[in-house]
């Protein structure tokens, strides 16, 4: 089981992932709207794994995702996004992102992408 926190400024997309998890006997500690607020709880809430969107208003993903790899560098970040752009993703991975998913969110893919990085 893994301590999980969600960051989409979407909360449908949240609730989407959350679902999944829960079901699968994971925890989710905490949800986060965008970047800023990722940074902020991520060191209050000290999660396993972070689900990260990309395109988020504040702050994005990746800018988000350096900052908590800065704190943390064993920080484990799956990245997510609608954009299947391969310069996205390369981003990412190099920022320090563990995994990356794309939306719409297909359950055996959120489990595979958590279950890589744990």
């Amino acid at each position: 089981m893994a301590k999980v926190m969600i960051v989409d400024d979407a909360a449908f997309m949240r609730m989407v992932i959350k679902d999944i998890l829960s079901k699968n006997g994971h925890e989710v500690v905490g949800e986060a709207v965008d970047g800023l607020d990722a940074v902020q709880k991520y060191s209050e809430l000290k999660p396993d794994v972070v689900f990260m969107d990309i395109v988020m208003p504040n702050m994005e993903g990746t800018e988000a995702l350096t900052k908590i790899m800065g704190m943390d560098p064993n920080a484990k970040v799956i990245m997510c996004s609608s954009i299947g752009q391969q310069s996205v993703v390369t981003e990412a991975i190099t920022a320090g992102a563990q995994d990356f998913i794309i939306k719409p969110f297909d359950a055996t893919k959120v489990l595979e992408a958590l279950n890589n990085v744990i």
